[in-house]
């Protein structure tokens, strides 16, 4: 029985044993499972918080871009040019963003688009999404009002130009993005440009922003820029300028008008032109800032400098007799002409103020081809002005190697070489200082601006009591005189080049100054293609520059430098001398 008892308590031994050995299994593993859940979030707490925090923010966290406040471009008196105005942006988490197809027709009504182009840029964004940008407040806030969650709106600005189509060429403007496009906007987009800002956006599981919590970047201000076109100015040379292509019927025209001392800008116009505030329909020709960009022969506006040359090297004096009987000149197989035959010969004065093409050609034959080229080369033919403005044109000015004899008689009176009317312009900054070539600005200038010395002071002023004669009876510029001031300029009537020679299109042209006393103003004008019978300088470009110098010279206060004896008198059209 002892035994038996024995034999039976080994037997039952295995099965007293197996649940605590279960117990032991289960809770080892179970401790295991604890060690690594408590282990994994210690690691994820201080090892890896990164990566949490980052799937955190990807969730709930946006970074929303705050445009900086582009600068102003303001006129030489302060007028704004180019300003820009608060306006809203429409944005939204596209997953958060709950409209039904009521709402959604109602918001593309208010956005100007139609429903299922609104469904489609959505549908097409990630999950951020610009619905409107630029929009008005008022639209914005009806917008809002419809209450649809996880639209939310923004201030932006956007960029507005108060003095539309007179400036818009010059000015330029900026795209969507506030970006320059043209123009001055475009040219100096890093000084008038601002650095853009962030806010921070979190947002709840809503689709709720919450702002204000997370750091915020301040954007950062453009710079203003002050030019040195005057408003008024601007004003008088665009509504002349539109005047005189409608009046001709003229493909289009230009005017420049520059400070006679300091070269600077005051008035640039073209036309046609567009307005920078609509641009739904503008074409590309109509954007460009032609007197700038475009070049043309200058024809007899191109005389007084190889006049200048010869007199400032000592070849002639005003009063040397120039012969041009017959008013025709053979070099080689060419014939140079006159309008007219003269039937005496005419002096240095006489050829400039009654435009003479062969008493000129035969001044620049007393030059050598360096000479001439340097001289004009100096008076900035062939080289950049320098603006800064986007494909600003140089011109063409042959080197004078390439010269061959005939060459260098044309182009002495403008034919075979090309200019901007700016750069005409500024060239006559010669004549109306002491025989300095002053730097044409767009920008308002500080203190002396100091030119390049290109004739001496005594030619300069010779020069400007033979342009002056140039508007006087018998010469070509008679009807650019203006009341109560004394005017200086040369006419230009150039035929435009066409396909390896002249077509019978023409370039009417008048550059001058005043008051010749104490030159104030250089104004130049320039009517392509003038259509409606007229086409010479005298007729078509010099009574707009008598237009715009005498209205602009009262508006500055300039007072009268006329005696009473030079009183202007009626004269008939057939009195006045042409050129060629």
């Amino acid at each position: 029985m002892i035994g038996g008892a024995i034999s039976s308590r080994k037997k039952e031994t295995p099965m007293l044993m197996l649940p605590s050995v279960r117990a032991i299994f289960i809770f080892s593993v179970l401790g295991l499972l604890y060690a690594l859940l408590v282990g994994k979030a210690f690691y994820l707490q201080w090892g890896d918080s990164d990566f949490l925090q980052s799937q955190g923010a990807a969730r709930y966290v946006r970074d929303i871009e705050i445009p900086g406040y582009r600068g102003r471009i303001v006129d030489r008196m302060g007028e704004p040019l180019a300003i820009s105005t608060p306006v809203k942006s429409l944005w939204a988490f596209t997953g958060k963003l709950e409209i039904d197809e009521r709402q959604l027709k109602d918001l593309a009504e208010l956005l100007n688009m139609s429903s299922s182009v609104l469904r489609d840029k959505i549908n097409a964004a990630g999950d951020f999404v610009y619905l409107a940008q630029g929009i008005s407040p008022e639209i914005a806030e009806k917008v809002l009002a419809l209450r649809i969650p996880g639209l939310y709106d923004e201030n932006i600005y956007r960029r507005f130009y108060p003095a539309g189509e007179l400036t818009s060429q010059i000015i330029g403007f900026t795209d969507g993005k506030d970006q320059g496009q043209e123009g001055i906007e475009l040219a100096r987009q890093n000084l008038l440009s601002g650095k853009s800002g962030i806010r921070r956006v979190i947002i709840n599981r809503k689709g709720q922003a919450v702002e204000d919590i997370a750091a915020v970047v301040a954007p950062q201000q453009g710079r203003d820029l002050t030019l040195a076109l005057d408003l008024r100015l601007q004003y008088l040379s665009q509504t002349e300028l539109k005047a005189a292509v409608i009046k001709h019927k003229a493909k289009m025209g230009s005017v420049v008008v520059l400070d006679a001392q300091t070269g600077e800008i005051l008035a640039l116009a073209n036309y046609p032109t567009y307005n920078p505030n609509n641009r739904s329909q503008i074409t590309p020709s109509r954007m460009k800032s032609r007197a700038l960009v475009d070049t043309f022969e200058p024809g007899s506006t191109l005389k007084p400098f190889t006049a200048a040359i010869a007199l400032n090297h000592g070849k002639v004096k005003p009063n040397t007799v120039m012969n041009v009987i017959g008013g025709k000149m053979t070099i080689g197989n060419w014939t140079i002409h006159d309008a007219h035959q003269e039937s005496n010969n005419l002096t240095v004065e006489q050829v400039v103020q009654r435009s003479s093409n062969v008493g000129t050609a035969r001044m620049a034959l007393m030059l050598t081809p360096g000479q001439m080229w340097q001289g004009l080369s100096a008076a900035g033919f062939g080289v950049p002005v320098g603006t800064g403005f986007p494909a600003e044109a140089s011109g063409r000015l042959k080197p004078a190697k390439a010269w061959k004899t005939v060459e260098q008689a044309t182009i002495s009176y403008g034919h075979g070489v090309s200019v901007t009317l700016l750069q005409l312009a500024q060239a006559y900054t010669i004549f109306t200082t002491d025989g300095e070539l002053k730097p044409a600005s767009l920008y308002k200038s500080e203190g002396i601006i100091y030119g390049k010395p290109v004739i001496a002071p005594e030619t300069a002023k010779m020069m400007r009591g033979i342009l002056e004669k140039s508007v006087q009876p018998g010469g070509t510029g008679f009807l650019a005189r203006v009341p109560d001031y004394r005017v200086a300029g040369k006419t230009g009537t150039a035929r435009k080049p066409e396909k390896g020679g002249y077509s019978r299109k023409y370039v009417s042209s008048f550059v001058g100054f005043a008051p010749v006393t104490s030159p104030r103003l250089i104004v130049a004008v320039m009517i392509d293609e003038p259509s409606a019978g007229k086409y010479y300088g005298s007729h078509v470009a010099a009574p707009v520059f008598a237009n715009i110098t005498g209205k602009a010279l009262r508006m500055l206060g300039m007072p009268s430098d006329r005696n009473i004896e030079q009183e202007i008198f009626p004269v008939d059209s057939e009195e006045i001398v042409e050129e060629t």
